[in-house]
């Protein structure tokens, strides 16, 4: 799979600015959104209010979307001059990255979803952590915050070892490198050495883009400085969508770049796979096949009072569940991956192969 060529650019000029004995550079925020009516404008607004000294700008690449998306877009860079606006005609997240760093200007670029709120030192944060560390890409912790009970279950959840493993940008830790972050502020000539984002990864493409660039003698840093707040999908079908198709495309970067699947990645097929052979023994009469899905139901819920300790009780009934549907689909993805998944699309006849 080859990266897209969006992101093969000439950096344009980048002004810097002083205060005091402190010179910072010029960061250019970039953000995809597809149908982020009911958060973007605060999502805009927490960027464009950072504490940060050096100059700022905002790339919005808007796709297609079903609702107000692109007029909540239009509106907030008419009342904004540092805020542009481009196209996404598929509405994809890498080809949205691609073309608003295509048409950014600095030499510092830092990602951020339309559903994400970025505390006001974020952008200084980063930048400092950049240039202390001499990383490629630095980035923190994914901080899930739910609003409703269902939300904040699945918040819980995703926060906790027992939901997603031990990643730091999930749970928090030590600075330090790592392999992955969430979102991440990158070195434009990073970007560059690698090709931008492979477009053929609608899923799972920041795990890969920075497997790239550490592949490439780039470092991935770590800092619970950088916290960003993160609203979690609002019911159980929508997070079980998000989390079966998380695992395959897991799959398909386990594919792409062999030996980077440990047992963080294996554990939810793993456990679909016993519980499953359980289940189908359990029903052809051996009864300790049942102990299997027993004693994964089990766990979850003992699990669940441990890690629910503090959320409302509405909440707490809730996390069992979500723990289940989150390992199981994320499971069941990753096992289905068609091989395909992931593969450039044949041309069609009369069609150039580009």
């Amino acid at each position: 799979m080859n990266p897209s060529p969006h992101a093969q650019r000439t950096t344009r000029h980048a002004p810097q600015r002083s205060t005091g004995e402190r010179t910072w550079p010029a960061v250019s925020v970039v953000m995809p959104v597809l149908n982020e009516q009911r958060h973007l404008t605060d999502s805009v607004r927490r960027i464009m209010t950072q504490d940060y000294p050096g100059e700022m700008e905002l790339v919005l690449a808007v796709g297609p979307s079903r609702d107000r998306t692109e007029e909540i877009a239009r509106r907030l860079a008419g009342e904004d001059s540092r805020i542009v606006v481009v196209a996404n005609p598929t509405g994809r997240t890498p080809q949205g990255l691609n073309i608003a760093i295509k048409a950014s200007q600095y030499s510092i670029i830092v990602r951020v979803d339309g559903h994400s709120l970025l505390p006001p030192d974020y952008v200084r944060a980063a930048v400092e952590t950049m240039e202390e560390t001499g990383a490629d890409n630095v980035g923190g912790i994914m901080a899930a915050e739910g609003v409703t009970p269902f939300e904040q279950a699945v918040a819980r959840a995703m926060t906790s070892r027992i939901g997603v493993g031990n990643a730091r940008f999930h749970t928090g830790g030590e600075a330090g490198e790592v392999e992955t972050v969430y979102l991440g502020t990158f070195r434009r000539s990073a970007l560059e050495r690698v090709g931008g984002y492979d477009e053929t990864f609608t899923r799972a493409q920041d795990w890969e883009m920075n497997h790239r660039i550490r592949q490439t003698g780039g470092r991935i840093f770590f800092t619970p400085r950088m916290r960003v707040t993160y609203r979690p999908r609002p019911n159980l079908r929508a997070l079980a969508k998000q989390y079966f198709h998380t695992g395959r495309w897991r799959r398909v970067v386990g594919r792409e770049h062999q030996g980077t699947l440990n047992l963080r990645y294996l554990a939810p097929p793993i456990a679909v796979v016993a519980m499953t052979a359980g289940v189908v023994a359990g029903a052809f009469g051996f009864w300790p096949g049942w102990i299997l899905p027993g004693g994964y139901a089990a766990a979850m819920i003992v699990g669940a009072a441990v890690e629910g300790r503090g959320l409302p009780v509405s909440a707490w009934m809730r996390l069992p569940l979500v723990f289940a549907t989150m390992h199981v689909t994320w499971g069941v993805g990753f096992l289905t991956s068609p091989p395909r998944l992931g593969q450039p699309a044949p041309a069609k006849p009369g069609e150039p192969v580009v």
